[in-house]
């Protein structure tokens, strides 16, 4: 069941779109949507918080998504920690450069504190377009440290997960960050501490075998993809048809892996209200629950 079906919509971020998308006859931006391929205009998109009129969720970059959540009570942490080819991986230092040119970021996480709902927390934030939000050394580290600081502090810690998995240039170096924030995550909880993870699309790999399912209440995005290997390689292994929707937030909601599906318009709200309640506080002025 679903935890709620509630809450108003959110300020607009007018910062939100991307360099170089197409453009419309009147010369402003649009994008075209995947689900229902209707062409939008930004600027119509950006009024509905990057959500098209069938309900598609396009991306957002992890600091559109900390101007959603946050606004500006996130101090980012942790800035300046990287990790570069540590095992002289063939054409890494270029992807890398290419990674950080194109996503404006260091590397695919954003880490810091902040007020979701006037709620103080740890936030984290994947960046979808830092070679697909893959988990590597410093992404691992910076996680990790969030969630020590966050113990050191008392505070709870929500995450913001998209990934397509390990680093494969990093190797064994990132299969181990799956562990080691593992333990971390479990620190934070033994302390009574609250996690919530947020699972936008897409989310698979070893960031779901790892901390993207171990938050004390999972909530994702309507249509985002979750899983851990592709559909694909698991019905060639299995020589199996996968169910219709196989790996969708909406199948795992069915299956007791997602405890809400929760629109871009709600989660502020929501997030806060969990997060006052977790603090103590009450339900005051929320409904429909």
């Amino acid at each position: 069941m679903e935890l709620i079906r509630f809450l108003k919509p959110r300020n607009v971020l007018e910062s939100w779109g991307r360099p170089g998308a197409p453009k419309s006859a009147g010369g402003g931006e649009e994008r075209s949507c995947p689900n229902c391929r209707r062409t939008t205009g930004l600027d119509v998109l950006k009024k509905a918080l990057m959500v098209c009129d069938c309900g598609h969720h396009f991306r957002l970059s992890a600091r559109e998504r900390i101007e959603l959540l946050c606004g500006e009570t996130f101090t980012e942490l942790f800035r300046g920690l990287t990790l570069d080819d540590p095992l002289c991986f063939p054409g890494y230092p270029e992807k890398l450069s290419a990674a950080r040119q194109g996503s404006g970021e260091e590397e695919a996480v954003l880490c810091g504190e902040g007020e979701i709902g006037d709620s103080p927390c740890c936030l984290f934030v994947m960046e979808p377009a830092f070679m697909m939000a893959s988990m590597g050394g410093a992404v691992g580290e910076k996680i990790t440290r969030l969630f020590e600081h966050a113990l050191e502090k008392r505070l709870p810690v929500v995450g913001c997960t998209a990934s397509g998995g390990a680093r494969m240039q990093e190797g064994l170096i990132s299969l181990m960050q799956m562990a080691k924030v593992s333990a971390a995550v479990g620190r934070h909880g033994a302390a009574g501490l609250l996690y919530i993870v947020l699972l936008t699309d897409p989310t698979t790999g070893g960031v779901t075998a790892s901390f993207a399912m171990q938050g004390d209440i999972t909530l994702a995005e309507p249509g985002a993809t979750v899983g851990f290997a592709g559909a694909r390689v698991i019905e060639q292994t299995t020589r199996k048809s996968l169910p219709k929707g196989f790996q969708s937030a909406e199948f795992l909601l069915q299956r007791g892996f997602v405890d809400s599906i929760v629109a871009r318009d709600r989660q502020k709200d929501l997030l806060g209200w969990l997060l006052r309640l977790h603090e103590g506080g009450t339900a005051d002025g929320i409904s429909g629950v």
